[in-house]
């Protein structure tokens, strides 16, 4: 029995330096091959489904709901509100339920996204979809809301995977930001071939019933001696909807497959891409309880919040406050063109002034465009130019925030390691503060419309609804953005001990391994 015993230890202690050197021969490959192009290209394709969507919903959902199914503003409040609520809720409970799923031959983020996506692209196509010419305002509701709902539901579960993907790419940090640069380089083109493809598709209805209404306003007609051009321009615009969600759906597939094809999970350092070992609340206060992603996640909702009142509202602002209404989907790809084409100025600006210094001088740029815009009205060339700097400014931070929660995570790491696998749990919160920022935004906008006594499908309004479309278009998020960068200040990681904590890293990998991973997260 006792030969037995140290026969069975000494096979296991055999095993477990088999195991440690496997690591380590596995760290050493990743050292010296990196994340291969080919694995970055086909990572940051798989982000474009959700910035697209996310885009065409941000620039288009309010006027699609209030001017083309012409809900009360109250309603449609409601449904942008408290569905991006439902959406922000279900973040983090994605993220809990990802990092406590097992893993598969597959990996275990990618099935989530792949197993996802055929509902999420069903979904989105009735989001845009009119039952019927006619509806009661409950039924209406009803239908949106859910639709709304589901989609978002089903784009968590796409997402919140997918962004955590980033920590299992392999290679080193100098890696992952590099392919968190190739993300959002196409994420922005993404959404700039959103906004190309929904808007020529859409936008040339909005602007045949912008130029009816302009006849009428020139001509004092009534609104009923036009009534039928502006009738069947509308069902055209529903069906122009209908045909764009599908074009959507059918890329939202094919970017799918390409993750699915080019993209392999790789462990990272301190993780094991097993099932998380604490409860869901643990987790969470753990989480939570770190203060540079407290810092870093604060800051980012309220940049996120002053960027998305402005988006909400500019297709709005230019159709009743500015007079070009004709032009806002050409404004619109100007604006994601600049965001695009700056993508790799920023990238590069990290590299030599550092993250947090970069992402200042991004904001920066932000709050004189949206004064201009605002105080000056039918100027389309300085309209354009403004766009093109509001570009840039967009690009910044779509980068900058998603590049430095990498090292917020490593952080963390470092601080705790024996808590491992909580990757997910970090990046649904980050995603659920970003969407609750867009939920506010929107609710409020269309809350505040509706008080000012907003008409859905009137050609002119009232005084009160112009002045509350300026005020909602750049003092207010002006205000938002200025609350951002004073918590972006305060954020303690800089590059020098960014430079600490990849240091730190190394060594604690070191001591996990001797250990062999043993450990009880406290």
């Amino acid at each position: 029995m006792a030969e037995s015993s140290v026969d069975a230890s000494v096979t296991q202690t055999n095993e477990e330096q088999k195991s440690v050197l496997a690591k380590d021969n596995e760290g050493d490959s990743r050292k010296q091959s990196g994340i291969p192009l080919s694995r970055k290209v086909c990572y940051a394709v798989g982000g474009a489904p959700y910035q697209m969507t996310a885009n065409a919903k941000g620039f288009f959902m309010q006027i699609f709901l209030l001017d083309v199914v012409q809900m009360n503003a109250f309603h449609v409040s409601l449904i942008l509100f408290l569905g991006r609520a439902w959406d922000a809720i279900s973040d983090p409970l994605v993220g809990y339920i990802v990092s406590n799923s097992g893993k598969t031959r597959f990996g275990k983020l990618i099935p989530w996204l792949v197993f996802t996506t055929p509902f999420g692209v069903l979904s989105y196509i009735m989001m845009w979809f009119t039952p019927q010419d006619t509806m009661s305002p409950a039924f209406s509701f009803s239908w949106y809301f859910t639709m709304c709902c589901l989609f978002d539901t089903f784009m968590s579960c796409y997402h919140v995977p997918y962004s955590s993907l980033n920590m299992f790419l392999g290679g080193d940090q100098k890696d992952r930001d590099s392919a968190t640069g190739y993300r959002m380089g196409v994420e922005v083109f993404a959404t700039l071939a959103g906004a190309a493809i929904q808007g020529q598709i859409v936008g040339v209805y909005h602007a045949k019933k912008a130029h009816a209404c302009s006849q009428m306003n020139h001509s004092g007609q009534a609104l009923q001696n036009i009534s039928s051009p502006l009738t069947d321009t509308l069902h055209n615009t529903r069906r122009a909807y209908v045909i764009a969600a599908v074009i959507f759906g059918a890329l939202y597939l094919l970017c799918c497959l390409v993750l699915f094809l080019g993209v392999k999970e790789q462990l990272a350092p301190l993780s094991t891409l097993d099932r998380i070992r604490i409860p869901y609340i643990s987790g969470m206060k753990m989480v939570v309880k770190h203060t540079p992603y407290v810092r870093l996640v604060f800051g980012f909702l309220f940049a996120s919040l002053a960027f998305q009142m402005a988006q909400g509202n500019f297709a709005l602002f230019c159709t009743h406050a500015a007079g070009l209404g004709a032009y806002f989907q050409h404004l619109v790809l100007i604006l994601l063109t600049a965001a695009s084409l700056s993508t790799p100025l920023w990238q590069t600006l990290l590299m030599k002034l550092g993250k947090k210094t970069t992402i200042f001088i991004g904001l920066a740029i932000y709050a004189p465009t949206l004064i201009i815009i605002a105080s000056v009205h039918s100027n389309l060339p300085l309209y354009i130019f403004m766009s093109i700097l509001a570009g840039s400014s967009l690009a910044a931070l779509y980068l900058l925030p998603w590049s430095m929660l990498p090292d917020v995570v490593d952080d963390f790491k470092v601080k705790n390691p024996t808590c491992k696998d909580l990757e997910p749990m970090f990046y649904s919160c980050y995603v659920f503060f970003n969407k609750f920022g867009g939920g506010m935004s929107v609710g409020i906008s269309t809350m505040a419309l509706y008080f000012a006594g907003y008409k859905p499908g009137a050609c002119r309004h009232n005084p009160e609804v112009i002045t509350t479309l300026r005020v909602l278009f750049a003092p207010v998020p002006i205000a938002l953005l200025l609350v951002g960068m004073v918590l972006f200040y305060f954020y303690p990681i800089n590059e020098a001990r960014r430079l600490q904590i990849q240091k730190e890293l190394k060594e604690a990998v070191t001591r996990d391994e001797d250990l062999a991973g043993n450990g009880v997260c406290l």
